[in-house]
């Protein structure tokens, strides 16, 4: 069986020039970040014995900028990584970056130990440790049985 790659815009290849360039670009209106579109930082989640860490990718930001709150087994991230203004007259010839605010919320299981949770912001990454808590170990009982 072999695999071929779909490419809905093929058929276009025997077209005119003007209907490639449109089909080029519409492909890389897909492609890229579009503008305008709110800012979503990205999150990495690695969950250990001991703890849940969440890792956002968060650069060019101050840290009075960023709000971390745990409220009933939730845990929100707020901030917002303000727009750079051109401060010798000249603009910008192309934007990649997004800016503006954003809201992150992770539901969080029971395990997590509410009052021990704590951050870290170094080079552009915060970092969310969330200890767990110590759970019941189980246990054996030793049940006598008596003889009637």
């Amino acid at each position: 069986m072999t695999l071929t790659k779909y490419d809905p815009f093929a058929e276009f290849d025997d077209f005119p020039r003007s209907v490639r360039l449109f089909s080029d670009t519409v492909g890389r209106l897909l492609s890229e970040p579009v503008a305008g579109r709110p800012w979503v930082p990205a999150v990495d989640i690695l969950e250990s014995d001991e703890a849940i860490t969440l890792k956002a990718d968060v650069p060019d930001m101050k840290q009075e900028d960023l709000d971390i709150r745990m409220e009933n087994g939730t845990l929100t991230l707020k901030g917002e990584r303000a727009f750079e203004k051109s401060e010798n007259g000249k603009g910008f010839r192309h934007i990649e970056r997004q800016h503006g605010t954003f809201t992150r919320v992770f539901a969080l299981p029971d395990s997590v130990e509410a009052d021990k949770v704590s951050a870290d912001y170094k080079n552009g990454v915060l970092t969310v440790t969330l200890p767990k808590k110590e759970l019941a170990k189980p246990r054996s009982v030793k049940v006598k049985v008596s003889s009637n």
